[in-house]
């Protein structure tokens, strides 16, 4: 933009606002120098809303066109980014990010909601002064007093211990500790998952050091493959009997699917080299979860 060009509400009319051309008249819908409208008003609720959704959420636009792919066809996405066809196509960061920020908010709404049901948290509680004792539950998860002696059973040890520092003052303090602990870990989980991802591209690149690829390209691979198990996790939300088994065996059956369109080879080197990548990777996620766990409970 030239600094001499004034400002736009010094810009006589029939001047375009963006880059101060001289339009004819009458002036075109946009303008021919810079491509903005010509006719500028103020906006209205349904214009943001086509902005914000635009080609992004419309029926035939880039993201249902990538889920259809990613969900149907594994490693088609990442096949095709790796080719250089992504116009048509959601970016792999923007997809990762879009989809599990999504069903983290709904995987922190669900467990807020399951622990301020009825029930989910019931405290059982005596006159402390004839016969200490009360118990707390959380779905498997129990805790308490029992004849004046703590008791905790289905929680980190690191929890427990937390919560036997809390009896002294009162029952209460020990469900409002277990909803603040669930809280924070799924509140921090996103950040922890993020964090996992150049980790399993990092396995892969160890695994697959003859396919002489880059980084960045078995980091795409990695982004895709969270992005569909983000999804998985979200249809365990879904009140449907048995789908949690469906999906524990959806995730491996969909990264080998999707290694053997990206890398190609054998199965039996296949599964080889996803047995370390998963080996890797588990022990890795496991430390991660260790260190939500205590990150949410130091907060």
């Amino acid at each position: 933009m030239p600094e001499a060009l004034p400002a736009p509400e010094q810009l006589p009319e029939g001047h375009c606002r963006n880059c101060g051309h001289a339009l004819p008249d009458p002036a075109p819908p946009f303008c021919p120098q810079c491509g903005q409208e010509t006719r500028v008003r103020a906006p209205r609720i349904g214009e943001f809303a086509q902005q914000f959704g635009g080609a992004y959420f419309s029926t035939e636009g880039a993201l249902w066109r990538t889920l259809k792919l990613l969900l149907l066809k594994p490693g088609e996405l990442t096949r095709l980014y790796l080719a250089g066809r992504r116009k048509h196509y959601v970016l792999p960061l923007r997809l990762y990010l879009t989809i599990s920020l999504l069903v983290l908010l709904a995987l922190r709404l669900v467990a807020q909601a399951s622990l301020e049901a009825p029930g989910a948290v019931h405290i059982d509680s005596q006159d402390v002064r004839d016969k200490p004792g009360f118990a707390i539950e959380l779905i498997a998860a129990r805790a308490g007093m029992k004849d004046g002696v703590f008791f905790c059973e289905g929680l980190p040890q690191t929890l427990c211990k937390r919560l036997q520092r809390r009896i002294d003052v009162k029952p209460e303090a020990v469900a409002d500790a277990v909803r603040d602990f669930l809280g924070g870990f799924i509140g921090n989980l996103g950040l922890a998952m993020f964090l996992l991802v150049p980790s399993f591209a990092l396995f892969l690149k160890l695994v697959y050091l003859n396919r002489r690829l880059r980084y960045t390209e078995h980091l795409v691979f990695g982004l895709h493959v969270h992005a569909c198990w983000f999804l998985l996790v979200a249809c365990t939300l879904l009140p449907l009997g048995g789908v949690e088994d469906l999906v524990v065996l959806a995730m491996p059956v969909y990264t080998l699917m999707a290694m053997k369109r990206v890398y190609g080879g054998g199965w039996g080197w296949r599964w080889l080299r996803a047995a370390v990548v998963s080996t890797l990777y588990l022990t890795v996620l496991s430390f991660a979860m260790v260190g939500v766990g205590l990150y949410a409970l130091l907060t």
